[in-house]
């Protein structure tokens, strides 16, 4: 083991304070919209970090590591294609807005109120069985980079007859980090799932700078250019036009992103907590806008550890840290563990490479980095258990509602059942594709026919609950059948059809790995369940919903108080100018408010009007940025400009995340809990009716 006492003291100091933070929670959970949304009173600061940190789990890490060891500078590049859908659905409040304005818990409460009991309970089976699926390699991604880069000795036995081989030093190490995440899920459900996310979120943000510095001098930025120089003709790491040959990362994989990140946008329910958590739905919108800033540092942090990786396995920078790296990773390749090989690749290149200290810092972050995504994915996914199937089932049924005792115990049973499914699936499921390849086809299990539900549910009164109900058994049907394909059934056909018949040349020639992968599927499908809704909708018996209604709004509004949930101060329609509304100012908006808005203007001109929009120009018309050094300067500015920006809003976020959390504190203290508020649909807004739900009083018992 190479970690040393200093790096210890950081891992046990970030970990007891993590814990520490949740547990303090606990006095504040006191309902269940507390466990589910920490009862809507969460700040712009607050939700940014926090939410950011939930989502940026070690999976997520070693993901990112394995596209930035191929793709190189050059996949930051094609990255900022998505910049401009980014700012219009950040600024626009697309979805988010309006889905914050429905006050509903959890999504499937919302498909309930505008179509159906009955179609709730259908997606939110959907929901929670792609959740759960994907979410069941997150703990084993996770335990085998720490094993790999802890060195921690490897403990297994194989199964007779199976071809299963156990890792226990995984199943250890995957447990403690569970049983972590579910020490602070069970002590206060959102509540502290978002103030543990948030210390992790800024610890980590301050730990990302260190760890910066770090690599930028122990492999200095000249010999890191100098190395990234000699790629290969067509897969270069410095010009984003010379990378032709990469097999999965290419521009097109970019392009179908962009696309899924419109369709599939708020879809996901990974972190559902944190959609219902706002204080009003224009801080939500807020929260979203601020997200890029935090971002920055993690965002250049990670593609560079994995750019590091590369040059030193590749060139002739620090040959002693590159042999002990290579010597390990050509133990797996030996082994026939290729694909674990890449998933490891970045992790032990690191290990070997930084120092004491820094290197507990690193490992610090990649635990609370796991603990995080961890805890917000058990209490999601937990949650719509309970929220979407359990319940409904029980009101379908004739059953009274449960009271908010028995509901609570039912929502913690909930989520430690995921947390033994998670530890379950990854002792034994095989990862046949690149991680964030699996990660965009399970998920399309749901959202391949969700994102059209959503969307039609929220900006077109004509969708019809028998459109819904089309577009997510066409969507769910085509993602499960490319998720087994992909991960099951093709690699057990090809073995069994070459063991077979080898002497047919078709045979040999067939792709060990199926035509398409994760994220073509999933693009495939979202446009087929897109098309399924519209035509659906267009068939049906003409219908429209009250959106007024259903949005609280108009003649349907309750103005909150000062201080209260869904109170934000009105500066006057007429104060707006035209100009400020088209770039999406409302009359909500604050003056500090509108300087967000600028910056973040002027942060998508920098990124992408220049680094992207421009270079590409500069590139295919007027023949200029052909040569590496020309991109290795661009990439130089780039690299420092980010520096600076990022140090700037960490230490922002830092100042108004804990304005926030005193703020959320002082508003749980006070606020009226409402015992009904727990995410029962007393009236729907589409159709059918005949599974409108009817009155019952709360029950006593379970």
């Amino acid at each position: 083991m190479n970690l040393s006492l200093i790096d210890w003291l950081i891992i046990g100091g970030v970990f007891a304070l993590v814990i520490g933070s949740a547990i303090y929670t606990r006095r504040y959970t006191r309902s269940v919209a507390d466990f589910l949304s920490a009862n809507r009173c969460a700040g712009r600061y607050l939700l940014t970090v926090a939410q950011g940190m939930a989502g940026f789990g070690a999976v997520t890490i070693v993901a990112w590591w394995e596209q930035f060891y191929q793709g190189g500078f050059g996949a930051i590049h094609w990255g900022m294609m998505l910049l401009p859908i980014g700012l219009v659905l950040a600024l626009s409040g697309w979805v988010i807005y309006r889905y914050r304005q429905t006050r509903a818990l959890t999504l499937p409460q919302f498909l309930e109120l505008r179509y159906s009991r009955r179609f709730r309970v259908f997606a939110g089976v959907m929901c929670f069985t792609s959740g759960v699926l994907n979410y069941g390699i997150f703990p084993a991604v996770t335990g085998r980079f720490l094993i790999y880069f802890m060195d921690l000795p490897v403990v297994a036995t194989s199964v007779p007859g199976l071809g299963i081989e156990l890792n226990w030093t995984l199943g250890l190490v995957m447990a403690l980090l569970l049983s972590a995440a579910l020490a602070v899920t069970l002590n206060g459900g959102q509540i502290a799932v978002m103030v543990s996310d948030f210390v992790q979120g800024q610890v980590s943000n301050i730990g990302f700078l260190v760890l910066l510095g770090a690599l930028l001098w122990l492999v200095p930025w000249p010999d890191l250019i100098a190395t990234l120089k000699t790629a290969p003709t067509g897969a270069s790491k410095l010009n984003p036009f010379d990378q032709g040959e990469l097999p999965d990362f290419s521009p097109m994989f970019f392009v179908m992103m962009l696309v899924l990140q419109v369709y599939t946008y708020r879809v996901w329910q990974g972190s559902q907590g944190y959609n219902a958590s706002a204080r009003s739905p224009h801080e939500a919108k807020m929260a979203t806008v601020l997200a890029e800033f935090r971002g920055m540092i993690t965002f250049l942090l990670v593609p560079l550890a994995a750019i590091v990786a590369w040059a030193v396995l590749n060139g002739e920078v620090r040959p002693d840290e590159a042999a002990m790296a290579q010597a390990t990773l050509d133990r797996f390749q030996a082994a026939g563990d290729e694909q674990l090989a890449n998933q490891i690749t970045t992790s032990v290149t690191m290990r070997e490479l930084l120092p004491g200290g820094v290197l507990g810092l690193l490992t610090a972050v990649m635990i609370m980095a796991a603990v995080s995504t961890d805890s917000t994915y058990l209490h999601s996914w937990g949650s719509i258990f309970v929220q979407d199937v359990l319940s409904p089932i029980r009101q379908l049924r004739g059953k009274p509602r449960l009271s908010p005792e028995a509901h609570l115990r039912w929502l913690k049973r909930a989520i430690f059942g995921v947390a033994v499914f998670g530890w379950v699936f990854s002792m034994l499921f095989p990862v046949q594709e690149y991680i964030l390849m699996y990660m965009m086809a399970t998920g399309a299990i749901f959202t391949g026919g969700a994102g059209a539900v959503l969307i039609g549910g929220l900006y077109w009164r004509r969708g019809t609950t028998g459109a819904a109900w089309a577009a997510m058994v066409v969507g769910s049907a085509l993602s499960v059948t490319g998720v087994l394909t992909i991960n099951l059934l093709w690699p057990w056909l090809v073995g069994v059809l070459q063991g077979n018949y080898a002497d047919k040349a078709w045979v040999r020639n067939l792709p060990e790995k199926f035509w398409l992968n994760g994220v073509q599927m999933g693009f495939t499908v979202s446009l087929i369940a897109i098309a399924t809704y519209v035509i659906v909708s267009l068939l049906s018996k003409r219908s429209e919903v009250d959106f007024d209604q259903m949005f609280h709004r108009g003649r349907y509004a309750v103005e909150p108080k000062e201080g209260e949930p869904d109170y934000v101060p009105k500066t006057g329609r007429d104060a707006v100018p035209r100009w400020l509304r088209k770039l999406g100012v409302t009359e909500e908006f604050t003056t500090g408010d509108k300087v967000i808005f600028g910056l973040k203007y002027l942060f998508f001109f920098w990124q992408f009007g220049i680094g992207f929009l421009g270079l590409s120009i500069a590139y295919a018309v007027f023949g200029l940025m052909r040569s590496d050094d020309s991109w290795a300067n661009w990439w130089t500015i780039y690299l420092w400009v980010t520096v600076a920006a990022g140090t700037t809003t960490t230490v922002w976020f830092l100042v108004g995340g804990i304005r926030d959390l005193f703020k959320l504190f002082g508003q749980l203290k006070q606020i009226r809990r409402d015992a009904e508020d727990d995410g029962t649909v007393t009236q729907h807004f589409g159709r059918p009716q005949d599974d409108a739900p009817t009155a019952s009083e709360p029950s006593a018992d379970n």
